[in-house]
């Protein structure tokens, strides 16, 4: 950091919050939020194009899905890390760094000619991409006044929301009209000016150099077993039969060795390297809980409807893309309306609402059929996408606008992990119940599926008709009516996870009546 944007750093840390941003400031966090969106952006923005990545780079299934794995675990174990590292670089030069390495990979990502090489530049990209989001919560919170939250919490509760929901439907487009290797060529530019944006404006603090001779190696290979095998298991064990498969026990087992010597370091280290003391205060506690919960939704459903349209429907990237526009449309136009909200309505109140409202949207979709086409998935995603602004933006208030100033960038980087990791257990949960409750609706219906129900013979004569003169017309209609019983089994599956997701959303919003309402001016109002 230069002379001068110390000085500036060090003068605002030191004055107390005014009640006017200047005009430099805010552009400076407006870059910044637009880099976040970028980070997030690319946790989902593949997933809708996964099939045209595979065939490009003539990869089996299983070795695909970890261009999305590798990413997601890379950015879990960095988040967490971004809390001493912006102590020690400073939100400028942090910022910056994360920015210009996202940037870079990117561009690599695109390069690539083999699944190898795109694996790790994708866990090369997630890694350095993560800094950008909880610094921008940092940053909101230390740098803006509290009459400023009604502006600037909407903005990056919709960023966290928006981007990972519509990351289908922007990836899908970019697929259709030009190739995946524009999936990740599409960050360059806009990366270089972050990065350089990032360079010139922001003066919100200023580095502590000396932490880096106190950096806790041990402490950080801990966490990086923790969370990355965490990771690991929560992606593959549902595919895998969870511990039977030998590479997610062996995960499993890393998880809980790694887990004892994280928690052992960060209680007993001098500097740790994630300081988990915020934990102590009771509205961030219940806040991350929220956080977590919220992103087993927040995740689950960019999982959930893409698969079904996939699996049921046979959509393609683009279709996906704009059915699931719906949702990011609700949320973007319900921002500015919750933002004006929070300084009127208790936000415990919102939250309890807006989770009620998701749970309305899921029990729409406990009716689920093989029929069901965009029409009537829109009232569902308006809900959901209502539903989850109403409860993100105030969570993000309670968790984080009590705490004290000197605790922000660890509690930040806690915080949006909580979001992460409610992701992966969301997924994992979501496709063990799709899997197991499948599995259980086939073996029902085999059993009704039989010579002896009127109904099906009926079908399987019609069918056979259908088929006479094209080759062997029973087999045919055999397997056609065999494909129809397992389509089935699915719907059901999917009507069961989204039951599931139902009862316990309801059951969530009970927990708002232990949430201490934060106080105004507390916390982010001192953090100037």
């Amino acid at each position: 950091m230069s002379a001068a944007s110390g000085t500036l750093g060090s003068s605002s840390a030191a004055e107390p919050a005014s009640e006017t941003v200047p005009a430099r400031r805010m552009i400076a966090f407006l870059i910044m939020i637009f880099g976040m969106f970028m980070s997030i952006l690319d946790i989902q923005i593949v997933s809708a194009s996964l099939s045209e990545i595979q065939a490009g780079l003539s990869a089996s299934a299983t070795e695909v899905s970890w261009v999305q794995t590798a990413y997601l675990i890379a950015e879990v174990i960095a988040i967490p890390l971004s809390g001493f590292l912006s102590r020690a670089f400073g939100t400028r030069l942090l910022f910056a760094i994360s920015a210009a390495g996202f940037t870079a990979s990117s561009f690599m990502c695109g390069l690539t000619s083999n699944i190898d090489q795109m694996i790790l530049w994708r866990a090369v990209q997630g890694f350095l991409g993560a800094g950008m989001i909880p610094t921008v919560f940092a940053s909101a919170y230390t740098v803006f006044p509290r009459s400023k939250m009604s502006i600037v919490t909407p903005a990056i509760g919709l960023v966290a929301t928006l981007a990972p929901t519509i990351g289908p439907t922007v990836g899908g487009y970019i697929t259709d009209i030009s190739s995946w290797h524009w999936l990740f060529f599409i960050n360059v530019l806009p990366g270089i000016g972050i990065t350089l944006g990032v360079l010139a404006l922001v003066d919100f603090d200023k580095p502590n150099f000396a932490l880096l001779d106190h950096f806790d190696w041990f402490g950080f290979a801990a966490m990086a077993g923790f969370l990355g095998s965490l990771e690991y298991v929560l992606e593959e064990g549902p595919q895998y039969q969870w511990f039977e498969d030998e590479s997610v026990a062996i995960m499993g087992v890393v998880c809980a060795v790694s887990t004892v010597a994280f928690f052992y370091r960060v209680l007993t280290a001098k500097e740790p390297i994630v300081d988990i003391r915020a934990f102590a205060n009771r509205n961030f506690a219940i806040g991350s809980i929220f956080s977590f919960c919220v992103g087993i939704g927040l995740y689950g459903m960019t999982y959930i409807y893409p698969r079904y349209l996939a699996e049921i429907r046979g959509y393609n990237p683009l279709m996906i893309g704009e059915t699931m526009f719906v949702s990011g449309l609700a949320m973007f136009l319900a921002a500015p309306i919750v933002g004006r909200m929070t300084t009127k309505v208790d936000p415990r109140y919102m939250i309890g609402a807006g989770l009620l409202i998701f749970a309305l949207s899921t029990w729409q979709m406990t009716w689920i059929t093989s029929q069901y086409d965009f029409y009537e998935l829109v009232w569902p995603q308006i809900f959901r996408g209502i539903g989850i602004m109403l409860a993100m933006i105030p969570v993000n208030n309670i968790a984080l606008g009590t705490l004290p100033p000197e605790r922000m960038k660890n509690a930040s980087g806690l915080f949006n992990l909580t979001r992460n990791l409610g992701g992966a257990v969301g997924l994992a949960l979501i496709n063990t119940v799709l899997n197991d409750r499948t599995d259980l609706h086939i073996s029902r219906l085999h059993d009704v599926v039989n010579w002896g129900n009127a109904s099906a013979v009926e079908m399987l004569n019609s069918l056979t008709q259908r088929f006479q003169g094209q080759g062997d017309a029973q087999l045919m209609a055999l397997k056609v009516l065999w494909q129809r019983v397992h389509q089935q089994a699915a719907v059901m599956g999917y009507a069961d996870a989204f039951y599931l997701l139902t009862i316990f959303y309801i059951g969530l919003s009970v927990l708002v009546i232990v949430v201490k309402r934060p106080q105004p001016g507390a916390g982010a109002a001192e953090a100037h």
